[in-house]
């Protein structure tokens, strides 16, 4: 049996394990919502204690994790319908493992993170070709001379900008407004009710500490556009709203409802426009 990893990761940084746990989770199950088996052979070569996570964490919270990474699949596989050699920017890519499930053979995708994280990834997941990692901060926007664009951009941010604040996010998008016109962000918000209910629900409860505690709170989807008149909305949606949960019991099903009543998270898809 080889040895498995250890894991030597910043607060914000060690939160990147709570998805891939849940993505290995619902991996498992009898009727699974999403099969991602790269999630499964990763938790099997890292040595970190899973337990309080199993424990503790509400099936609602492991369910999120699932459907975003529903949405943000889909999004992707239409972007590219339309631009199969784009190129995808994972920011905040923890052991994210898109890549792997929507692979169409011809697009450039940059993996980004801190160097801790970059670190764990080589050891675990291999660049190839097509697949590269970016060590840096996502708003020290250096990063962009490292990308080729052959046709569009999409940058996706699953689970990222909510630890931060506005001000933040709000000069990254204008950055890239800047630099690649015409391009497009989907990413994961939470209101300021769901940001409240996340630290207590999720980040407790999970063995987080209170540095990993959540931001940005984002009452609606419609502010982003008043920072710029080249940013335009082109969707917004709760979490636990188009896909099936029709097979889960009615139990979580309510708490999705509600989730989506108070909008506590929701996908944001924007646009950068060329003017």
């Amino acid at each position: 049996m080889s040895e498995k990893t250890k894991v030597s990761l910043g607060s914000v940084q060690k939160t990147l394990l709570l998805p891939l746990w849940g993505r290995a989770k619902e991996s498992t199950k009898a009727n699974p919502l999403l099969i991602d088996t790269t999630a499964v052979n990763l938790m099997d070569k890292i040595d970190y204690d899973f337990s309080t996570m199993e424990e503790n964490l509400d099936e609602i919270s492991q369910l999120g994790w699932i459907v975003r990474c529903i949405h943000i699949d889909r999004t992707l596989k239409q972007f590219l319908e339309k631009h199969p050699n784009a190129t995808v920017v994972n920011v905040g890519c923890g052991l994210d493992t898109t890549f792997e499930r929507v692979d169409n053979g011809a697009f450039r995708w940059y993996d980004l993170d801190l160097p801790d994280v970059i670190d764990l990834r080589r050891m675990l997941i291999p660049e190839n070709e097509r697949r590269k990692y970016i060590t840096s901060s996502a708003f020290d926007t250096r990063w962009f001379d490292e990308i080729t664009v052959e046709d569009n951009t999409l940058f996706i941010a699953a689970g990222v900008l909510y630890y931060f604040d506005e001000a933040q996010i709000k000069r990254l998008f204008l950055e890239m407004a800047d630099r690649f016109p015409g391009s497009e962000i989907i990413f994961d918000a939470s209101s300021p009710f769901g940001v409240k209910m996340a630290n207590r629900m999720v980040i407790k409860t999970s063995g987080m500490d209170e540095k990993s505690f959540l931001q940005w709170g984002l009452k609606s989807a419609h502010q982003i556009e008043k920072w710029d008149m080249r940013i335009k909305l082109l969707d917004a949606y709760p979490y636990f709203s188009r896909v099936n949960l029709g097979g889960l019991g009615l139990g979580i099903r309510l708490k999705a409802n509600l989730f989506n009543f108070f909008k506590a998270s929701y996908m944001v898809h924007l646009k950068f426009l060329e003017l």
